[in-house]
C-alpha cells in the first residue's frame, strides 16, 4: 500500500481513537468507549510507521495535511456540520503543504 492509503488509514484510526475518548469525557458515554479508542490509537501509530520515509518526522509532517482532511469529512458524516468555504480552503493548503513534504525532490 502506498503513502496516501497508510496515511487516509492512519488518520480514520486516529480520528476514531480520538473521538473515542471525546464520546467518553465529552458526550458522558461509558467508559469502556476507552478499549476501542486505545486500540485505534495503537492501530494509528503502527500504520505511520509502515509509511516509507527516511525520517519519522518528515512522515509526521506529511500526515499533517491528511488528518485535516480526514476530520473534515469526520466533521461533515459524523458529526453533520459541513465544512465551510475556510474549511475547504485551509484543506486545501495543508494538502498542498503535504504534497510538497512528501513528494519533493530530495538530494
Amino acid at each position: 500500500m502506498g503513502a496516501i492509503g497508510l496515511y487516509v488509514l492512519a488518520a480514520a484510526a486516529e480520528i476514531a481513537g480520538c473521538f473515542a475518548f471525546w464520546a467518553w469525557l465529552r458526550l458522558g458515554r461509558s467508559v469502556l468507549w476507552l478499549a476501542p479508542g486505545m486500540v485505534a490509537l495503537a492501530l494509528f501509530a503502527w500504520l505511520l510507521t509502515r509509511v516509507d520515509a527516511e525520517a519519522a518526522g518528515r512522515a509526521y509532517a506529511a500526515y499533517g495535511g491528511i488528518y485535516i482532511c480526514a476530520s473534515l469529512f469526520w466533521l461533515w458524516g459524523a458529526e453533520g456540520v459541513r465544512p465551510d468555504r475556510w474549511d475547504v480552503g485551509g484543506a486545501g493548503v495543508a494538502l498542498l503543504g503535504a504534497a510538497i513534504i512528501l513528494f519533493g525532490p530530495r538530494g
